[in-house]
């Protein structure tokens, strides 16, 4: 994912948490907040009670890898940004899972656009 599209800083995440709307589903909760950018930027977020760092790692690429190809094909709606917020279940889910999750959030919170 291009350097421009990540959500890095602890400000930006405590902003999105205290102002941005919030969907949750088992595997993933996801906030969002629109920005003046004229793109979308993405962070992600797994705490320690999901597994170890092995663990943490495999699921933050499971996510970055949904999202990474979703903008690589235009799906995505830009000036926006979202934090993924991993929750426990996501430890036994699988990469389609974890994909499927993430496309049924950004098409209900209306982040998604049609390509022709």
């Amino acid at each position: 994912m291009e350097k421009r599209r990540r959500l890095r800083e602890n400000a930006d995440f405590q902003r999105l948490r205290r102002e941005g709307q919030t969907l949750v589903r088992p595997l993933i909760v996801l906030s969002f907040l629109p920005n003046d950018l004229g793109y979308t930027r993405f962070g992600f977020a797994i705490g320690k009670r999901i597994g170890k760092a092995v663990v943490r790692n495999r699921i933050k690429r499971r996510m970055r890898e949904a999202v990474r190809i979703r903008i690589q094909e235009g799906k995505v709606a830009e000036g926006w940004d979202i934090v993924l917020i991993a929750r426990r279940p996501i430890a036994e889910a699988d990469f389609q899972q974890v994909d499927e999750t993430i496309g049924l959030l950004l098409r209900r919170a209306g982040l998604t656009r049609e390509v022709s």
